[in-house]
């Protein structure tokens, strides 16, 4: 089994963690590390739920890409929303940013996220077909 971690240009590069982790062996599976509402930058796009959210999936999206994964692999989503939130713009924003791809979906409310600013953060895992073995 091989792990591989990745930071893709475009999203905000932190030592703290990987953006990307994949494990290859018969198959693959891709975990993105929670995304939040920054900008390749480091800067909080947005101060409500639904454009923070619709950056957090976009987020997710570019991870995805540097693995070559789509939200179609995408076999579960956790999202994590600070409490006192409408869930609804949330989901608004999702089905707007993400699509129609059906995933298994978390929802879990919570006190407080890594900055004060946060008011979402979401985390993937995709399974992409496994490459040949030489």
């Amino acid at each position: 089994m091989q792990i591989i971690h990745h930071n893709p240009a475009g999203l905000h590069s932190n030592p703290a963690f990987s953006q990307v982790v994949t494990v290859k062996g018969p198959s693959t599976w891709v975990f993105v590390g929670g995304q939040n509402a920054v900008d390749s930058r480091g800067n909080i796009v947005g101060d409500e739920l639904g454009a923070q959210t619709t950056q957090a999936l976009r987020n997710v999206i570019t991870a995805l890409q540097c693995v070559n994964a789509t939200p179609r692999n995408v076999v579960r989503l956790v999202i994590y929303i600070v409490q006192g939130q409408d869930v609804r713009a949330a989901f608004a924003a999702a089905q707007s940013s993400w699509g129609a791809h059906a995933t298994a979906i978390t929802v879990i409310i919570v006190t407080a996220l890594a900055n004060p600013r946060f008011l979402v953060e979401v985390e993937a895992t995709a399974a992409v077909e496994a490459e040949p073995l030489a």
